[in-house]
């Protein structure tokens, strides 16, 4: 057995696992800056070569891995069965688990590091810049994700990390950073701190309306980015959601913003001249035509109501967590210069300030694209 090992104990979590004939090599795999990711090939004595993905969980963003590794188990297994039940090809349109020989979801390693061995989805592409058509797809893979989870008990799942899109707290961990202004720069940011304050009340209003039994807990992914979704190499459709890794409860208007915050627009998450940066509505019909299409009449007209707000609190709050790490010394996000988590939070507020002047907008686009899909 030749295998190429990047790592001295790789072999260990390898030899876990009954690989189909030999097993030729494990090498490095995929853009994540978060997981442990190999791809695993193996060659049977006919046919092509055969795939795997092995992942090793990041024990600092999450130091539950086997509450992670429930809700991944029982999230793919829910899908698998749903897809089925509808005459889809389970093994290409969600992620599967692959037990050990001792028959274990996952393995933990000497070091105490969770790991997990799925399929190699082929005929997959992922991509890292979308087009107005991947765009779209795209949100048809992700409205689909919550129209085929629908039934699952939300409540049930692991938080696998507290108050992710929880924008209060956000709000909360924001001022305190203001206050101690470690590092001397809250008089550099008042522009942006102001920016914050006004809307204070913002912060509250998804959270409201969830306490108020308007908007129903979903199993939410909550990483919701064009790199998440595999598609088919030949029609380039979607095909099927990864990295569940954030998947936990949430609000489904939370999924819906973040893909707005991060593709509804043309410009660098740090560029530096602002006139660049300007929301798209057009990109956010497109989004939104798909996600409602993928979500097949499945979301409450609450839901519906909100999600225009979906797409500012996201994009705020993705803002007011650059912020807060700026104005903290830049400890969570990666930087490559001093001022680039400023630059990140003025693109967001720009986009926040984009979508407030176009907000009623957004909202007949919605009811525009929940009519097209419910015929």
């Amino acid at each position: 057995m030749s295998v190429n090992l990047e790592n001295e104990y790789l072999s260990e979590i390898l030899a876990q696992y009954d690989f189909p004939e030999e097993l030729l090599g494990a090498t490095r795999y995929g853009n994540g800056h978060i997981n442990e990711t190999y791809c695993v090939v193996c060659q049977p004595k006919e046919g092509d070569a055969i795939r795997f993905i092995l992942q090793g969980m990041s024990q600092a963003a999450f130091p539950h891995p086997e509450e992670l590794m429930e809700n991944f188990v029982n999230i793919t297994s829910f899908l698998q069965r749903k897809i089925r039940e509808e005459g889809g090809d389970g093994k290409r349109e969600a992620l599967q688990i692959i037990r050990t020989k001792d028959r274990k979801n996952y393995y933990t390693d000497h070091n105490g590091k969770v790991w997990r061995l799925v399929p190699f989805i082929e005929d997959s592409d992922c991509y890292q810049q979308a087009t107005p058509e991947l765009f779209e797809e795209s949100a048809k893979a992700f409205g689909r994700f919550q129209y085929l989870l629908r039934d699952y008990p939300a409540a049930l799942l692991h938080e696998t990390i507290k108050d992710f899109h929880n924008t209060e707290d956000r709000l909360k961990k924001f001022k305190a950073a203001l206050a101690a202004d470690k590092c001397g720069r809250a008089k550099d940011v008042a522009a942006e701190v102001e920016f914050v304050l006004k809307r204070e009340a913002d912060c509250s209003v998804a959270l409201n309306a969830q306490r108020e039994g308007k908007l129903p807990l979903r199993v939410t992914h909550n990483d919701t980015k064009l790199n998440n979704v595999l598609f088919d190499r030949d029609t380039k459709t979607g095909l099927c959601v990864i990295d569940l890794d954030t998947t936990m409860p949430g609000l489904s208007i939370n999924d819906f913003g973040d893909s707005i915050r991060f593709g509804a627009n043309h410009s660098a998450e740090d560029e530096k001249d602002l006139s660049k940066v300007n929301f798209d509505i057009e990109l956010f019909e497109a989004y939104t035509r798909g996600f409602l299409e993928g979500a097949q009449g499945g979301l409450t007209e609450a839901e519906l109501e909100y999600m225009p707000w979906g797409a500012r609190l996201m994009t705020l709050e993705c803002g007011m967590r650059f912020l807060t790490d700026y104005l903290d010394g830049d400890n969570y996000f990666r930087i490559s210069y001093p001022e680039q988590n400023l630059d990140r939070c003025r693109t967001q507020f720009k986009l926040v300030s984009d979508m407030e002047q176009q907000f009623e907008q957004m909202g007949e686009i919605v009811k525009k694209c929940a009519a097209a899909a419910n015929k």
